[in-house]
């Protein structure tokens, strides 16, 4: 495993999403538990419109 790397489980439907914190555009991040009671939230995860795939 990579450094800093840590390992995960497969959640399934139903399960509470771990806290995590992602680069956004812009130079911003953005943490999952900022939006917890107060939005709902969707994440999909795409490549590059420019990337091969």
């Amino acid at each position: 495993m990579p450094k800093g790397a840590t390992q995960t489980k497969t959640l399934k439907v139903g399960d509470k999403a771990p806290d995590f914190t992602l680069k956004a555009h812009g130079n911003r991040t953005v943490t999952l538990s900022d939006y917890l009671g107060k939005k709902n939230v969707f994440i999909a995860f795409y490549p590059l419109d420019w990337t091969p795939v």
